[in-house]
């Protein structure tokens, strides 16, 4: 299939990394994973021609969307009204999830009533009223392949205001988020979503499901924020795992280890031959927390 060609009569974007969801089974399988009920505040990251924006209004009375391309947003509009769609036209990778978080709350609960149709990026929140409990979020979406590392690395920031996400992603992205210790997948991202999701992948979606096709299989991942998280903060998290994965290929002695041992931080419990992918999660947790404690 040319790529290059108009998709119901839109233009797909390189840049944006547009393909677009046109099989039906695997529209009603994603939206079955989701499982979404009335009163839930669910936001629809790049919407695109509306296939899964469609299939989620069919069950739910009001759904916010995300998107950034002007065209596609304009067709959004044309469509629905502000009553069952509450459009954001806007970078997701810069977008402030907690404000719309917010800015839901003190509008109500199903979301719609007081929501403008505009982007929310920083300080959407602003002008919410006064001591409104922000609304919880279920974020969804088919994202764009090349911003799906940096937009959940962007969304961990979020957590406190999101229950869950349900992402269709490049297969090999999904196979490093549910990766386990000892495998050329398992790496920074596995240890890092892992640490503050409880993931799981769901299903393969092959390219002819889409429209123009990619030239990769892709996957459905649900990712459930954890209620009690073994961290606080994921800075020291992302810096140990910055240090040791960098160089990958080699033991810990001559890359986590010293690195820790600069800071002051005790790793006598770690086996200094390892490399960086061995080491399982709860590992990875608690030497984060002792580099935390380290700078106290």
């Amino acid at each position: 299939m040319n790529p290059a060609r108009p998709v119901d009569g839109h233009q797909a974007r390189k840049r944006f990394g547009q393909h677009f969801l046109a099989d039906v089974s695997v529209i009603e399988a994603i939206v079955a994973a989701i499982a979404p009920r009335p009163g839930q505040s669910i936001v629809e990251i790049g919407p695109g021609l509306a296939a899964l924006t469609t299939a989620l209004l069919a069950r739910i009375e009001h759904l916010h969307a995300i998107e950034i391309d002007r065209d596609l947003a304009a067709r959004l509009r044309r469509r629905w009204g502000p009553q069952r769609l509450s459009l954001h036209e806007a970078d997701a990778l810069a977008f402030d999830f907690a404000g719309l978080a917010a800015q839901i709350g003190a509008a109500g609960a199903d979301g719609a009533a007081g929501v403008t149709d505009a982007g929310a990026g920083a300080g959407a929140g602003a002008g919410a009223g006064a001591g409104a409990a922000p609304a919880r979020l279920r974020v969804v979406g088919n994202l764009p392949y090349n911003i799906s590392s940096p937009l959940l690395i962007h969304l961990l920031s979020f957590r406190g205001c999101i229950i869950d996400q349900h992402f269709m992603l490049q297969k090999e992205v999904v196979d490093r988020i549910v990766a386990e210790p000892g495998g050329a997948d398992y790496g920074r991202l596995s240890v890092l979503l892992q640490a503050f999701y409880e993931v799981e992948s769901l299903f393969v979606v092959p390219p002819e499901a889409f429209d123009p096709p990619p030239r990769v299989d892709s996957a459905v991942v649900r990712m459930i924020v954890r209620e009690d998280p073994p961290l606080a903060d994921p800075q020291p998290l992302q810096q140990i795992l910055a240090a040791a994965f960098a160089q990958r290929r080699k033991m810990l002695r001559k890359t986590l280890l010293p690195w820790l041992a600069e800071r002051g931080v005790a790793a006598d419990d770690i086996d200094a031959t390892q490399r960086a992918e061995d080491l399982p999660v709860a590992l990875w947790i608690d030497l984060a927390r002792r580099l935390a404690a380290s700078r106290d």
